[in-house]
C-alpha cells in the first residue's frame, strides 16, 4: 500500500484549497468533514442525492488530501478523513470559512431554485 500524501502546513496554498474545493463534490465532501469530526469514505456514497462510485470518490478524497485541506488515516480495510481547518485558519485566517459560507449560500439558491422549476412544472401539469 502507498503512504498517503499530506502535505506540511506551509506547503499549503490558496490555489490548491481553491482548486481542490472547485468541484461541487469536494465542496460538499468537505463542508461535511467540517461539520462532524470526521468520517469514513463510504460516507459519502451519497452526496447531493448522486450517487457517487468509490473510484470518483477516491480521487475526490485525494484532491481534498493533496491540496492539505483533510488528514486521512487507514483503519483497517476504510479510511478515515478529517478536516485541517485549525491548521489552516491559522496559515489563512478566514479563507477556508468564508469558502465554506459561499458554499452554503450557494448551496441555498439553489436548492430554493430547483424547488422553484418543480412548483412551475406542477402548476402547469395540473
Amino acid at each position: 500500500m502507498r503512504p498517503l500524501v499530506h502535505p506540511s502546513i506551509e506547503d499549503i496554498t490558496v490555489e490548491g484549497i481553491l482548486h481542490a474545493l472547485s468541484d461541487p463534490v469536494r465542496a460538499a465532501i468537505y463542508a461535511e468533514l467540517a461539520i462532524s469530526s470526521g468520517a469514513t469514505c463510504s460516507n459519502f456514497l451519497k452526496i447531493s442525492d448522486r450517487e457517487i462510485p468509490k473510484s470518483t470518490l477516491s480521487q475526490h478524497f485525494r484532491a481534498l488530501r493533496e491540496a492539505g485541506l483533510i488528514r486521512s488515516e487507514r483503519q483497517g480495510v476504510e479510511m478515515r478523513n478529517s478536516t485541517r481547518c485549525e491548521e489552516i485558519n491559522q496559515r489563512f485566517p478566514g479563507l477556508v470559512m468564508a469558502i465554506m459560507k459561499a458554499h452554503q449560500v450557494q448551496a441555498e439558491e439553489r436548492m430554493r431554485a430547483s424547488k422553484r422549476k418543480l412548483a412551475v412544472s406542477k402548476s402547469r401539469s395540473g
